[in-house]
This record gives C-alpha cells, sequence and structure tokens, in this order.
C-alpha cells in the first residue's frame, strides 16, 4: 500500500513541473520570438510481483503481474512553429519566415541564435571610422552571413551621408540602400540565417537566445548551403510568440485535475492505513 503514497507523489511533483511549463509559456505570451515548451512523461521502473511462469500449480504463466512505480517528466521540448508577424514601427525590426535564426554573437565572443528580431543600427567605431553596427536590443552584435559583425559605414563614397531608417533589406537578408537615384543598391552584406537539424535540442539561455550543443547538430549557414528550403527575412515586422492561450488554459486544467487525483490518491491511502491499523480495536 506504500508504493501508492511514492507512487502518487511522483505524479503531484511531475503535474507540478508541468505547471511551472505552462505558467513559463503564459508569461511569455508577449515574448518576441518565443517558442512554446510541452512537457513530456515517462513511466518509472515496474516492480515484478510475479514471474511469467510462476503459478500456484508450476504450470506456465503467459503473463506476469508488474506495478508500476510512478511517473517522471523525460523532457521539456520547444515547439519551434511559426509565430504570427507583427508590423513594427521600426525599420530594423525584423521576422524570419521560415526555420531560420539570427545569430548573434555575446560578450564572451560566443555565437548564439534567436528568432527576435527587435534589432537597432547603433553608432560605432570600425576601422577608425562611423559605422552603424546592427544591434540587439541590449548592444550585442548581429552577424552577417559570413560570421562577421554587421558594419556599415556612416558615409558613402561620394560624402553623402547614410540614413539608418532609409537601409533596406532583402527577403534573403541582403542589405542595401538607395543611390541618388532612388534606386535600391546592395552594400555586399548579407544577415546571416542559420537552420539545425534538431532545433529543440538547443540549449536554452535568456533574452530568448539558444546554444548549439551535441544534440541540435552544428548551424547550417543557409547562404552558403545547398538542399535546405530557404528563409526569408521580413522587414518592419518582428515575430509574435506562437503560444496559444487557449491550448495553455485546457493544458493547465488538465495539469490541475491530475494534481487533484494524484493527492487524492494520497488520502485515500492514507484511509485504507488507518483502517487497517484500527483493524484490533
Amino acid at each position: 500500500m506504500v508504493r501508492s503514497l511514492w507512487s502518487a507523489a511522483t505524479g503531484m511533483h511531475a503535474q507540478q513541473t508541468n505547471l511551472d511549463v505552462i505558467a513559463n509559456n503564459l508569461s511569455n505570451v508577449n515574448t518576441t520570438g518565443y517558442k512554446t515548451d510541452v512537457v513530456e512523461f515517462k513511466s518509472l521502473l515496474y516492480q515484478n510481483m510475479q514471474t511469467e511462469t510462476t503459478t500456484a500449480n508450476g504450470a506456465n504463466k503467459p503473463i506476469g503481474s508488474q506495478v508500476g512505480l510512478g511517473v517522471r517528466q523525460a523532457a521539456i521540448t520547444g515547439i519551434f512553429r511559426q509565430g504570427s508577424l507583427l508590423e513594427s514601427s521600426s525599420n530594423s525590426s525584423f521576422a524570419i519566415e521560415g526555420n531560420g535564426f539570427f545569430q548573434i554573437q555575446t560578450e564572451s565572443g560566443e555565437k548564439q541564435y534567436t528568432r527576435n528580431g527587435n534589432f537597432i543600427w547603433a553608432t560605432d567605431r570600425v576601422n577608425g571610422q562611423d559605422a552603424l553596427t546592427l544591434t540587439t536590443s541590449d548592444g550585442r552584435p548581429v552577424l552577417s552571413s559570413t560570421g562577421q559583425k554587421i558594419s556599415i559605414p556612416t558615409r558613402r563614397a561620394n560624402g553623402s551621408v547614410i540614413v539608418a531608417n532609409q537601409i533596406e533589406i532583402t527577403g534573403e537578408g541582403e542589405i542595401g540602400y538607395p543611390d541618388d537615384t532612388g534606386n535600391i543598391k546592395s552594400m555586399g552584406v548579407k544577415i546571416g540565417v542559420y537552420q539545425f537539424q534538431n532545433p529543440s535540442g538547443l540549449y536554452k539561455h535568456d533574452n530568448s537566445l539558444y546554444a548549439v550543443t551535441e544534440a541540435s547538430g552544428q548551424a547550417i549557414n543557409e547562404a552558403t548551403s545547398n538542399g535546405i528550403r530557404k528563409s526569408r527575412v521580413v522587414q518592419g515586422y518582428i515575430e509574435g510568440s506562437n503560444v496559444q492561450v487557449a491550448d495553455e488554459m485546457v493544458n493547465m486544467i488538465v495539469a490541475q485535475r491530475a494534481y487533484e487525483m494524484n493527492s487524492k490518491v494520497i488520502q485515500t491511502t492514507d484511509s485504507m492505513m488507518d483502517t487497517a491499523n484500527n483493524l484490533r480495536r
């Protein structure tokens, strides 16, 4: 009878983790580029009560007798379905349609990845000259398809000033600027977009950043790789969270009911044990 106590306790722990994940999803419902997490469960070890060949008279018995010992979370998996594209007033905001990620360089020099394209053009000094560098909102540089910082000079060869809100980005991520006649000319720099064989295997950091792991596989550069479906960069938009509030509310109710049922098992077991202890009275 004690087994039921521990099995129900594991169920309560598992559903608490489930509720923690649901709460995190709901709290990030308006986080740019956020991807929903889902808890997956697995059963714990089974205890053999009887083997397949044991009966009272020694005859063969085709079916054994096993009892389970509870449940635990097997994984918390990110669901990387496309989020809605939300219009932005910023010319330096970009959304990705497809499976790609932007590449970011952290303060330590590590390369990480994100779907949050809410970028800014920050003033910078490159090789002793004034430049505009594409960065995240907290100042981390966005990298090009060649793995370099995306920096463009603030003046063209004819001396005219380059204005950040006139910079245009094509669907392939190519950066361009209008010439004297108003035609967009490429500046020879492309925003890096990368894919992964298993994006759910990426390691999650704060600020909607992900790091490469053995489970995710190495980053696949869309600019230099063939045989993959290329993503499209959309300027003037950001990708909203893919959290479905209605689904999360249903999942919350299911988790609550499962938690209540496991607590009821503990109460019932306690009542049965109390009855057994009072048999001699």
